[in-house]
């Protein structure tokens, strides 16, 4: 019987990264597997969280919130999380979302501290968020950039991955 229940265990490791900064990968004991982007959820998806935090917002609030943050699954399980607990109005997530008062400045802040070790990222990050248009950076730049969840690659172009950090970043 111990022998069947040894024989249903799978084992699955998982690793979240950030940051593709300089890492010997021949070091890491994480250097084998599949690498999977999870994709940011879809509206239909941010409706059904709100719900299970007992929201229900409009259909407007959705989209506003859909293009702050890009339906960043962490962001916006964050801006659920203290609107059903109360914690702010709904006004004042939006209001304050991208400053050091709103709910998001400890990402925000760590984020900024992570650009601010590497210049180069910071500086190849301002150019992206102060454009209207893709920016081509070299190519190394911006898939650190998108390692930091910071943007977003289309084809060789680089934007921000969502109006809440372009807002920050701007400042």
């Amino acid at each position: 019987m111990a022998s069947e229940l040894w024989q249903k265990l799978r084992l699955v490791i998982v690793q979240s990264t950030e940051v593709e900064l300089p890492i010997d990968a021949k070091r890491s004991p994480f250097n084998i597997g599949l690498d999977l982007d999870l994709p940011p959820f879809r509206a239909g998806q941010v409706e059904s969280l709100a719900r299970c935090y007992e929201l229900y917002l409009s259909a407007d609030k959705i989209e506003q919130l859909m293009e702050l943050v890009a339906g960043h699954p962490y962001l916006v399980q964050l801006a659920f999380y203290c609107l059903a607990q109360e914690k702010l109005t709904w006004e004042e997530l939006m209001q304050n979302a991208a400053t050091d008062a709103g709910i998001y400045h400890k990402h925000l802040q760590r984020l900024l501290g992570n650009l601010n070790a590497h210049p180069d990222l910071a500086a190849a990050y301002q150019q992206v968020v102060q454009a209207t248009e893709p920016v081509n950076l070299e190519r190394h730049l911006a898939f650190k950039l998108r390692g930091m969840g910071l943007a977003n690659l289309q084809e060789n172009a680089v934007t921000p991955s969502c109006q809440l950090y372009r807002q920050y970043f701007l400042h």
